[in-house]
């Protein structure tokens, strides 16, 4: 499986997602300003955001189609694929 295969990475993300969301809960905690808490909630959703992309980059390229190995239309469609998702969801 292709996520075990990049188990550490994908951990050190989830690791960083997890402290984003401690330093949410402290400012919370502490009853910090809108902007400040609302500037959290932003970085959670981009490493959020990054995670989902990477795990669906790479479930393309493993159970679909690696447009880096192959030139087909197939390929290209994934190729294309990726890229909106690069733009979508960040």
């Amino acid at each position: 499986m292709h996520t075990i295969k990049e188990k550490t990475r994908l951990i050190a993300r989830v690791r960083r997602i997890k402290g984003q969301a401690e330093a949410l809960e402290r400012a919370l905690e502490q009853e910090l300003g809108c902007a400040d808490v609302l500037m959290l909630v932003a970085s959670m959703r981009g490493a959020v955001n990054g995670l989902t992309a990477e795990v669906m980059e790479d479930h393309i390229r493993h159970h679909i189609v690696d447009p880096d190995k192959e030139n087909s239309s197939q390929a290209q469609g994934a190729a294309e694929l990726i890229e909106v998702l690069r733009t979508y969801i960040k």
